[in-house]
């Protein structure tokens, strides 16, 4: 099947807005668009299901204000009422959505008069991502596309997150002078191994079937299959979280590989949890140099001196303080993580670097292939107090120089916020613990292999892709101990 228009779209949300508009009294929210045709972001009702569907396919979807003017007011309305028992959230054309409009935002930081405007559309977007991760009710976003920066803040902690084929996901930030954002100190401190600290200092990209491999989406789904798929779920008459997971997993691909698509494996995978595990990027930088130097296979060799080359095309200001949000972000709540990027955006905002208007210039507006004309130019020079007075001190709600993200009473507190990885592969930390005895479901301190997989099988019912995890982790991280009296090999776990 193809992929729909942006024109069949149009005409489904008109439809939708139609069924919407003349429902009971009361019942659903009235529309908020006059020219859905025209409109950045339309919504839909099918059954119990609201979705709301990000309309800027020329922009790639990039979240602007309108769209915030329109996305939120719509998506507390939902949270609230009766009828939406499920959100959805999709793009048109090919992207889901590639990331906020920093253009318009650094036009309007280069002015004192404008630069509210610019730091207000940051604390907007933030609570706009915070409510979506605490929304009282289910939420599923097709990453069915383009996903970088604020699209990865729509989706990331959703219930529900589907990769496709098409997905193309990235977090590249200091590629223009700014930090990760939208809760990237919160999410990519939480990934497996160093996976996130790689992602977020380089702003690589991973795609299709990787991101579910590492976590950033709950769900692998043809993107062919996804328009019958979500004709499904607006069928489902109770739609629970545990029936949303099973209609999902039904869409599955059947055919299912032993060997993980991502590139990032094996000895690759242990020397970017090794390089990357440091509290500075000078011993990053440091690891990275050795790797590429010294190491006995040639593809990682290859892979360290790729990795140099990238991270030295970024701000060496951007890079510390990427590195040290994520570091702190991973002893923080959503909530938490999210002000501090608050504080963060309103320092780069505030002029703290110029490093933000130099890169959006150099990369967005002139497209310049070489490398921005960052300053200081050297990580050497750049002055590690200095970063953590301006990022991390200066600018504050308690200071009254940063606004607060204050979520709406309706969600979730941040200490009650769903488990955004409940429905993903196991973690490497779960299987450890599997491994080592220590998790509630092991029920012993030795374990083979063919019993690890069953275990997490059990639990995950049946889950596409488990196996595939299981054996990648335990190829790097579990040595195998001969039993001869009871003919069998039991998994230790590697220091």
């Amino acid at each position: 099947m193809s992929r729909p228009s942006a024109t069949a779209a149009q005409r489904t949300a008109a439809i939708g807005r139609h069924l919407m508009s003349t429902s009971a009294p009361g019942s659903t929210p009235k529309s908020r668009v006059d020219a859905p045709d025209e409109a950045p972001v339309l919504f839909e009702a099918s059954g119990l299901v609201r979705t709301y569907v990000l309309n800027r396919p020329k922009k790639l979807n990039a979240l602007n204000e309108p769209m915030l003017n329109l996305l939120r007011p719509q998506i507390e309305e939902w949270s609230q009422g009766d009828l939406a028992q499920v959100i959805v959230g999709r793009g048109v054309g090919r992207a889901f959505c590639a990331g906020g409009d920093v253009e318009s935002v650094v036009r309007a930081a280069s002015s004192p008069e404008t630069r509210p405007r610019a730091i207000d559309f940051f604390h907007r977007e933030f609570e706009m991502d915070y409510i979506l991760a605490a929304v009282p009710k289910p939420y599923v976003c097709v990453m069915d596309g383009i996903t970088m920066g604020g699209g990865v803040g729509l989706a990331v902690n959703a219930q529900f997150r589907i990769a496709t084929e098409k997905t193309v996901f990235a977090m590249p930030e200091t590629k223009i002078g700014y930090s990760p954002d939208v809760g990237a100190s919160y999410f990519l401190s939480r990934v497996d191994g160093e996976i996130g600290t790689y992602l977020g200092l380089t702003g690589a990209t991973i795609t299709g079937r990787a991101v579910f491999e590492h976590g950033f989406a709950t769900h692998f789904v043809e993107s062919r299959r996804i328009p019958a798929l979500l004709e499904r779920l607006a069928a489902l008459e109770n739609p629970t979280h545990q029936r949303i997971n099973a209609l999902i997993e039904e869409a599955r691909s059947e055919s299912e590989s032993d060997v993980p698509s991502t590139a990032i494996v094996g000895a690759k995978r242990e020397a970017l949890d090794s390089a990357f595990s440091h509290n500075t990027v000078e011993k990053i930088v440091a690891a990275l140099e050795e790797l590429s130097a010294s190491h006995r296979d040639e593809e990682v060799r290859q892979w360290a001196a790729t990795t140099l080359e990238e991270l030295h095309k970024r701000s060496p200001t951007s890079l510390k303080v990427a590195l040290a949000a994520i570091r702190r972000g991973k002893h923080m709540s959503l909530l938490d993580a999210l002000q501090m990027e608050m504080n963060i955006a309103t320092a780069f905002c505030s002029g703290v670097t110029p490093d933000f208007n130099t890169g959006v210039t150099a990369v967005l507006v002139e497209k310049i292939k070489e490398r921005p004309n960052w300053s200081p130019a050297r990580l050497e020079d750049v002055n590690d107090s200095e970063v953590l007075e301006n990022f991390f001190s200066k600018y504050t709600p308690e200071k009254d120089t940063a606004p607060r993200i204050t979520p709406p009473s309706y969600v979730a507190p941040a200490s009650k916020l769903p488990d955004p990885m409940q429905f993903a592969l196991p973690s490497e930390a779960e299987i450890r613990s599997m491994v080592d005895g220590s998790h509630k479901a092991s029920g012993a301190t030795e374990i083979t292999l063919d019993e690890l997989i069953a275990k997490f099988e059990n639990l995950r019912k049946g889950k596409a892709g488990v196996r595939e995890k299981i054996l990648e982790v335990v190829q790097r991280k579990c040595a195998f101990e001969e039993d001869k009296h009871m003919n069998k090999q039991w998994l230790k776990w590697r220091h």
